[in-house]
């Protein structure tokens, strides 16, 4: 008797999650995508889509590897896995959600998918260099989908957060993340460049992932950092067009006993050569990433 031919190539005709998330990975690897928005491999890329599509928890892994979703479940993980590779967008735009600090954010193409080290940081409470009881005021500048300001006021119970960006649309996003977190009290999301929307504020602790990509860089990058804004990546020449505009506004708005933490990710060594007077000190992360600086408020009267 014929046996009937899968209904896709190299696919079971009634394949596990873990067979589907064998075939997404096998396909992933063969188109050449490149990770980076939360994954940096095809594996975890391919089981991120197959347990959204199938509303399956990660938590739950070890036994859902096993089941046998039906056809139409199956289908809607293919139709991921199709856009993931036809259109080289990122996962995360897929799913519409991503995870930064252990917490879900929403996101899509207005805002860069959350993917910072400064999780770790958040999550240490910035200790050592700061005490967290004395953080009253906060300041995230280039805030996005929100997820670092939302994060800090999760982390930081007693302190209110400023957060601030160009963006309307972004704006847009980071409310709706405020409020699905609960923390619309305590977060004012404020729109404008750096420091314009805050006065005379000052903060014990200012954060920011601004732009940080050169134009060459930009030029460079693969097709899935395309459906980001441009402007949330681009910062000129040499990477440090709003970097720069950070530092000057730092002083005026630190506290005496403040700090600034910011990521310049490959302009470090652009930042570095750009002030050699300033004593950065580059932070170092247990899970990976790095161009992290921190500064105190008095390493800028030297």
């Amino acid at each position: 008797m014929p046996t009937s031919k899968p209904a896709t190539p190299g696919l079971p005709a009634s394949p596990t999650v873990a067979e589907l998330i064998r075939h997404g990975a096998a396909a992933f690897e063969r188109a050449g995508l490149a990770f980076g928005h939360g994954t940096d491999n095809a594996v975890d890329e391919a089981a991120a889509l197959v347990f959204h599509a199938l509303g399956l928890e990660h938590a739950d892994a070890a036994e859902a590897y096993a089941r046998r979703p039906g056809p139409e479940a199956v289908a809607r993980v293919l139709a991921l896995f199709e856009a993931r590779v036809a259109r080289r967008v990122p996962a995360a735009y897929l799913m519409g959600r991503m995870w930064f600090a252990g917490l879900e954010f929403e996101v899509d193409e207005r805002v860069i998918v959350p993917r910072s080290p400064f999780a770790e940081l958040i999550a240490a409470r910035f200790e050592p260099w700061i005490e967290p009881q004395s953080v009253r005021r906060i300041l995230d500048i280039g805030t996005g989908s929100g997820c670092m300001a939302v994060a800090c006021a999760q982390a930081f119970p007693d302190a209110r957060v400023d957060a601030v960006d160009l963006s309307a649309d972004a704006l847009e996003i980071a409310r709706r993340n405020v409020a699905r977190h609960g923390v619309g009290d305590r977060v004012r999301l404020l729109e404008g460049d750096c420091y314009g929307p805050v006065g005379g504020e000052r903060y014990e602790l200012i954060v920011s992932n601004p732009p940080y990509v050169s134009d060459a860089e930009m030029d460079a990058l693969p097709p899935e950092y395309r459906h980001e804004p441009d402007r949330a990546l681009r910062a000129g020449a040499d990477g440090l067009d709003v970097v720069r505009r950070i530092l000057a506004g730092a002083p005026a708005h630190l506290a005496p006993q403040g700090v600034l933490v910011a990521e310049v990710g490959d302009s470090e060594e652009r930042l570095v050569a750009a002030y050699p007077r300033l004593p950065f000190v580059w932070l170092e992360f247990e899970h990976g990433g790095g161009g992290v600086f921190l500064l105190r408020r008095a390493d800028f009267d030297h």
